[in-house]
């Protein structure tokens, strides 16, 4: 595909570098540039919060390419660079730097940040945030000390690093307004379990508590809970959620609401303008309501899908949510998207910690989670997506293979 047209992809992120190599596999042979505001290549996000933090795995591991895969495929990587304007109308992007650079199609994959607390205390050494490969890097030099952490916040995050920090030898307590570990997303039933299998380990778990404050003279040293408790510690982790970098969009005019707004092709409200990943708020073919999902697997596969939509339309994204965490020996992975359900139905004994979760609407499957139960995955993405009809006995029955319920549809109730 000869082409002398500019791609400008903003965010060295995973749907960044993903959207770059899809241009370049499906021939477009124009100028690609890739601009990212951090020093690193693009680089992969869960480990972050998992076995890279714990120092199991080496910084290489994390990386989405090899080194010389930018310069192989003729991607331009400008590094260490922010975007600061953009002129939708001129087609015309300006970097930090003075650099101007037009483009023909442009991809902001600019990601999420981390939501930070204004409380008193907050700006004392030892107050940590997740985010980016450096704040991993200086977290795990806390935990290689040892001593005792408070984490604030017990969403993915949070559930995250306080298990790395359990399993390094660390005192934690975890700190949640919320009534459960995960409620949002899960509910109490589920929530529950994750709070069960954290207090098995070890850590306190300070649920319905708010934090008032961090206190200390020059480094935190102690957390002030909502209902006056003081909580001695060496270090703070803060996970409670992130909020979507929508400034460079929206200071050029484009439609935003709880992230960048965008079609079924990914394309934003100006057209040759598409977002994918963390700032993605998509409208979801499937779901007839817009989502945006801040997890791995929507970054690795929204980046391509918005990269081949700017060659041109060719892919509606009606991909169902995937996500997957490990906290301990406990590992799970979670198809579709509950924003409310019914009921919550379990196959196998949770306590087991071997069983597969459905949450039910209207009498269909519209999420499941396999919890340390491989290879149903698949099946359990085909419940979902064919809306079957379902009976909570036969649901609930581990005789009963999943595969056999979507067959079973086709000729009534599963």
């Amino acid at each position: 595909m000869t082409n002398d047209q500019t791609h400008v992809i903003v965010g060295a992120s995973l749907a960044g570098a993903k959207a770059a190599e899809t241009l370049r596999a499906a021939g477009f042979d124009g100028r690609v540039v890739l601009v990212g505001a951090e020093d690193e290549r693009p680089y992969e996000r869960p480990p972050l919060s998992k076995d890279y933090l714990r120092g199991e795995v080496d910084r290489e591991k994390v990386y989405v390419h090899g080194e010389g895969f930018y310069s192989e495929h003729d991607i331009e990587l400008r590094l260490g660079t922010t975007a600061v304007d953009l002129n939708a109308s001129r087609k015309e992007l300006t970097l930090d730097d003075g650099d101007r650079l037009s483009y023909d199609r442009l991809l902001l994959a600019t990601g999420s940040e981390p939501r930070r607390l204004t409380i008193p205390g907050a700006d004392l050494d030892g107050v940590l945030y997740l985010r980016s490969v450096h704040d991993s890097d200086l977290l795990r030099e806390r935990l290689d000390r040892g001593g005792a952490v408070v984490v604030v916040g017990a969403g993915w995050i949070g559930a995250e690093v306080a298990a790395s920090a359990r399993q390094r030898g660390l005192e934690v307590t975890v700190i949640e307004p919320a009534s459960v570990p995960l409620e949002r997303v899960m509910g109490t039933e589920v929530g529950a379990i994750y709070r069960d299998i954290h207090t098995e380990h070890g850590v306190q778990m300070l649920m319905g508590t708010g934090v008032e404050a961090f206190e200390g003279d020059e480094a935190v040293e102690r957390v002030r809970t909502s209902d006056g408790r003081l909580i001695d510690c060496d270090f703070v982790v803060v996970g409670v959620g992130v909020q979507p970098r929508i400034q460079l969009a929206a200071q050029a005019g484009l439609d935003v609401d709880n992230g960048i707004l965008v079609d079924e092709h990914l394309e934003t409200s100006m057209p040759g303008v598409f977002a994918a990943g963390d700032v993605a708020n998509a409208r979801h073919p499937f779901y007839g309501e817009r989502i945006r999902v801040e997890h791995w697997a929507n970054a690795l596969h929204q980046g391509p899908a918005a990269a081949r939509n700017m060659l041109g339309p060719a892919d509606r994204f009606d991909r169902l949510p995937y996500f997957f965490s490990d906290q301990y020996e406990v590992g799970m992975e979670y198809s579709g998207f509950a924003r409310d359900w019914d009921r919550v139905v379990f196959r196998g004994d949770p306590a087991s910690r071997e069983f597969i979760a459905f949450w039910i609407s209207d009498e269909r499957v519209v999420a499941g989670m396999n919890v340390n139960v491989w290879d149903v995955n698949d099946p359990i993405r085909r419940l979902i997506g064919e809306r079957v009809t379902v009976d909570d006995r036969r649901l609930a029955d581990p005789d009963v293979p999943i595969d056999q319920l979507v067959q079973a549809q086709r000729g009534g109730v599963a």
